[in-house]
């Protein structure tokens, strides 16, 4: 199945956009119920975009899935996009011999949210591994991320996981790019007039340029989960949530 492509021409009154969660549903409730909060100054239509890498790596993979599949908060619209690390789960359920690098991904612990073990001996043929996954990994969950979108587009914006090549047109984007891409994105000023927001890329703290934001502020080890808020106007609003002040530990 091909991931759409969401373009849209007009603008919500606002759309809040969250880097990479990658499996810690804590941060992520507290996050959208800071996100709420801020959103009930705004009146209108309001939209919530989590960026892709929902999973691996953080200890609630599947919680997190349950998650963004279920509503989201009053007076919003939610999206979820495209990850990197989705598209390699998806390519793990398929064919677990061939993309086995995942396990070491983050992909372990990711199973392990739907208690999934897979160290023991009736597991090393890769016809059993198969139907193993085949029998215990939740269907409507592959078929959610096998349907996640690549990017949602809106009048001079792109939200996106990674990034794109600069010098190509949105349209010819390759969906590896879409999902992998750092350099030459990164350094790049060539974003086809788009400002890009993004993840994949993680950091101490929120990047801004003038041609992009990266909001992914590396939350499976620092505890830390980013979002951005723009509006029609292009202009941007910043919101974390701090896992460590609840808590938070990586395990």
């Amino acid at each position: 199945m091909a991931h759409p492509r969401l373009a849209f021409h007009s603008w919500p009154d606002a759309v809040y956009a969250i880097g990479d969660v990658h499996g810690c549903i804590d941060q992520l409730v507290d996050l959208e119920a800071t996100i709420a909060a801020d959103g009930l100054d705004i009146e209108g239509e309001k939209w919530l975009v989590t960026l892709g890498d929902h999973v691996d790596r953080g200890p609630s993979s599947a919680a997190v899935i349950d998650h963004v599949m279920g509503p989201a908060p009053a007076g919003f619209r939610r999206f979820s996009l495209l990850g990197n690390h989705e598209a390699m789960l998806l390519d793990f359920l398929g064919n677990p011999a061939a993309h086995a690098y995942w396990l070491d991904e983050g992909g372990l612990q990711t199973l392990q949210s739907y208690g999934i073990e897979l160290d023991f001996p009736p597991l090393r043929s890769s016809e059993a591994l198969h139907r193993f996954l085949a029998e215990r990994f939740p269907p409507r969950h592959a078929a959610f991320m096998a349907a996640l979108p690549l990017y949602l587009s809106l009048p001079g914006w792109l939200f996106v996981h990674a990034g794109i090549r600069p010098g190509i047109p949105l349209a010819q984007q390759s969906d590896d790019d879409l999902i992998w891409i750092r350099a030459p994105f990164l350094t790049s000023q060539l974003t086809g007039g788009l400002r890009v927001v993004h993840g994949h890329t993680p950091g101490s703290d929120i990047v801004v340029t003038p041609h992009r934001i990266d909001v992914d502020t590396h939350c499976f080890q620092t505890g830390r989960l980013s979002a951005v808020r723009v509006t029609p106007d292009g202009r941007t609003k910043f919101l974390s949530v701090d896992g460590s002040r609840t808590g938070w530990r990586r395990r």
